[in-house]
């Protein structure tokens, strides 16, 4: 296994870490912000499977293709201008027969820390009067030792509390809402369209608008790859 695949193990829920401090990094500017849109660029990938090594290889890529330009009038100012390169790179891990590693390494953060960080989601979700998943992340918290030792499977569950969060968010949407919601999304994708298989777009709009959605309702993500 290369030194990036054990990198990959050891920081499975560090995904969106990695690859914004790697996008930072290669442009050269450490105080740059990723934008929502690059934040659910990032949530589709991992979401879909997309292996941290192809992430990073297809930033690269496309740095080096931008770089390698005559002429470079404008900075690259987000993520989903990687987006193809990174697709490129992702076919190209799976052709070669590599594999996604499975989380198997040492949980990459302390108990504790995980018990606050599901003991705060569940506070404030229940602040919000959605009782039902406030009493399940408190059961999930009470019973940390038990679901320490296997992440991947309190992820799922942390997955389906999430799903069923957005859900109810959803069917409380007004149209109005849901057409701002829309104009905002649609204006920032504009440049990058042709970029990105149908897929691709799909994905990350549905990411984007829940995002959002969360957002605006001042609820936190459930996952585990939100503990930064």
């Amino acid at each position: 296994m290369s030194e990036l695949e054990e990198n990959w193990v050891g920081n499975y829920f560090n995904y969106f870490t990695e690859v914004e401090e790697h996008f930072q990094r290669v442009r050269g500017t450490s105080l740059f912000l990723l934008s929502p849109l690059d934040w659910a660029l990032i949530e589709s990938w991992k979401n879909a499977g997309v292996p941290l090594t192809a992430v990073l290889r297809g930033i690269d890529a496309a740095f080096e293709k931008w770089r390698g330009r005559k002429s470079r009038t404008q900075m690259v100012n987000s993520l989903a201008f990687c987006a193809q390169a990174v697709l490129t790179e992702a076919q190209i891990l799976a052709g070669s027969g590599e594999s996604r590693p499975r989380a198997t390494a040492a949980p990459p953060f302390p108990i504790e820390d995980l018990r606050s960080y599901l003991a705060a989601n569940a506070e404030t979700v229940l602040r919000a009067v959605f009782a039902e998943i406030a009493a399940a992340l408190e059961n999930l918290t009470a019973e940390i030792e038990q679901h320490y030792g296997d992440l991947e499977q309190l992820e799922q569950r942390l997955t389906a509390l999430e799903e069923k969060l957005i859900a109810t968010l959803k069917s409380a949407q007004s149209d109005e809402e849901i057409f701002i919601a829309r104009r905002e999304l649609d204006a920032q994708l504009r440049p990058y369209r042709g970029k990105m298989t149908a897929d691709q777009l799909a994905m990350l709009e549905r990411q984007y608008l829940e995002r959002r959605l969360l957002e605006k309702s001042g609820l936190p993500r459930l996952s585990l790859f939100y503990m930064r």
